[in-house]
């Protein structure tokens, strides 16, 4: 993973890690063990779907990066319907808190998404690739100017 891409990966996923803990603290104030639960599945949940789907993002853009807008279109489209099946599953289960659980999740996927996009704004990757081919010493010439 290029190193701008492993910068983004921690600056989105670190304060999403950060989120998810005060998320659980919250969570077991008020609901106790089952909020803690929830919120630990919640904040787990974003981490891993997030974070696969950055990696997935970058292997399959590394041969060709004319397909990133296609390829991060798909992925986010399959975290989001992953999300959702996962939601679907577990709407009726007495297992964790749902509402500590919904919570945390919709907090953590904010979060990560807003530091993921702050981190590809502060990356500063180049849009235009140099012709290697060019060669910097030599300079146009006048020909084509009229005087």
């Amino acid at each position: 993973m290029p190193s701008n891409d492993a910068r983004i990966l921690r600056g989105a996923a670190i304060p999403t890690a950060v989120a998810g803990v005060i998320a659980m603290a919250i969570s077991f104030a008020v609901a106790g063990g089952k909020g803690l639960l929830g919120a630990l599945f919640g904040a787990l949940l974003v981490l891993v779907f997030f974070a696969s789907g950055q990696v997935a993002l970058d292997r399959l853009t590394r041969s060709n990066p004319q397909m990133m807008m296609a390829v991060g279109l798909l992925v986010y489209t399959t975290q989001i319907l992953l999300v959702g099946i996962v939601l679907a599953v577990f709407k009726d289960t007495e297992l964790f808190n749902r509402q500590a659980f919904a919570f945390t999740l919709l907090g953590c996927v904010l979060i990560w998404t807003g530091f993921q996009v702050r981190g590809f704004l502060k990356a500063k990757t180049f849009y235009v690739e140099a012709d290697a081919s060019e060669n910097k010493a030599e300079k146009p010439s006048d020909k084509g100017r009229q005087q």
